[in-house]
């Protein structure tokens, strides 16, 4: 049994962490930090409200701290928390800086603990959707992708962290390492990039629009976000030399949580069939287009993972050398926007 602590229980730790770790019969939720509200008994009777970081540091009997605290505080609480001998899962994005993130790597190996970085979206239907077409060589050799993550949001959030100008707030911080993470296990790292990178709300204080040209061999991958977007496009287009698939954004994992459905509830993460996307293909001038049934998402595969990685020394399900490689495209895409310019990665 892994014990296993939050270092936070807001809405990430809430919805995307707590109930994964305690639905699967690898971990035990021992509890949380919570700094000025206490909630977590409220939910998880059995798990325990600790008053501060350096109780859960000290307790010898936790093996796995989850930290999922503001992006500018990953790199000191990660490395605490190695230092004292636990293995982490860091939420996205993994660090500020790369040179934060390799020095979490670095320091993961030399005292040989598992350090992960929590990217969930890679677990969403659409995504899992699309790599199977991919598998089944549907889509072919890639021409043109590009994927977005839209909002409509004309007020500020009420998470004072995101919307406040601190290292690593702003939207391409916060959606970006989603879209990039994808990107990468799509097509590998980048030659380059170009970005546009914009606030665009008049009450906003930080970015809350971007637009990534990542640029490779023989193909482009767009990536797009923001909280313009009153009518919303399909978030992927994928064209390749045999195919094309669209589909818009639909996973209904978050919407589920919100609504205090479990990860172990019957049907989880499958989707309605008026979201299933559409893949057309060209036979010999003729094209053609069906309706692709979702896979099921679930988020609950990053934690099974974990447990093998922990358990039995396999591999993490995203690994500090990935998340390190999003920082560097996140860094090289705030000094293109200031520059005006493409930066080779």
């Amino acid at each position: 049994m892994i014990n296993t602590a939050l270092v936070s229980f807001g809405m990430s730790g809430k919805l995307f962490h707590a109930p994964f770790i305690d639905t699967n019969p690898h971990f035990n939720l021992v509890g949380c930090w919570e700094r000025s509200q206490k909630n977590i008994q409220a939910i998880y009777p059995n798990a325990k409200s600790f008053g501060s970081y350096e109780e859960i540091l000290n307790d010898p009997t936790i093996h796995l701290v989850v930290v999922n605290t503001p992006n500018d505080t990953h790199y000191e609480y990660t490395k605490q928390a190695l230092l004292a001998g636990k293995h982490v899962v860091t939420e996205k994005a993994f660090t500020v800086t790369v040179k934060e993130a390799e020095e979490l790597d670095a320091l993961a190996q030399k005292l040989n603990l598992k350090l992960a970085v929590y990217h969930n979206r890679r677990y969403d239907a659409d995504f899992l959707t699309l790599q199977k077409l991919i598998a089944e060589d549907k889509i072919g050799a890639f021409l043109d992708i590009q994927i977005s993550f839209e909002r409509y949001r004309t007020t500020l959030s009420p998470k004072v962290h995101k919307e406040t100008n601190t290292p690593g707030s702003g939207v391409l911080y916060d959606l970006g390492p989603h879209l990039i993470d994808q990107a990468l296990l799509l097509s590998g790292m980048p030659i380059s990039v170009f970005a546009d990178i914009r606030t665009t709300r008049k009450v906003g204080k930080v970015d809350d629009y971007f637009t990534l040209l990542l640029y490779y061999p023989n193909h482009r991958i767009l990536l797009t976000s923001g909280m313009v977007y009153m009518q919303q496009l399909p978030a992927y287009k994928i064209y390749g030399s045999k195919g094309c698939f669209i589909k818009q954004r639909a996973d209904i994992q978050e919407d589920d949580l919100l609504a205090g459905k479990k990860p172990n509830t019957p049907n989880w993460g499958v989707e309605a069939k008026e979201k299933w996307g559409v893949l057309s293909t060209d036979t010999d001038g003729k094209i053609s287009t069906e309706t692709i049934p979702s896979l099921a998402g679930n988020y609950g595969t990053f934690y099974e993972k974990m447990a093998n990685a922990i358990n039995h020394n396999e591999a993490v399900p995203t690994s500090a050398k990935h998340g390190t490689s999003i920082i560097r495209i996140l860094e090289a895409a705030r000094v293109s926007f200031a520059a005006g310019k493409i930066i080779e990665l």
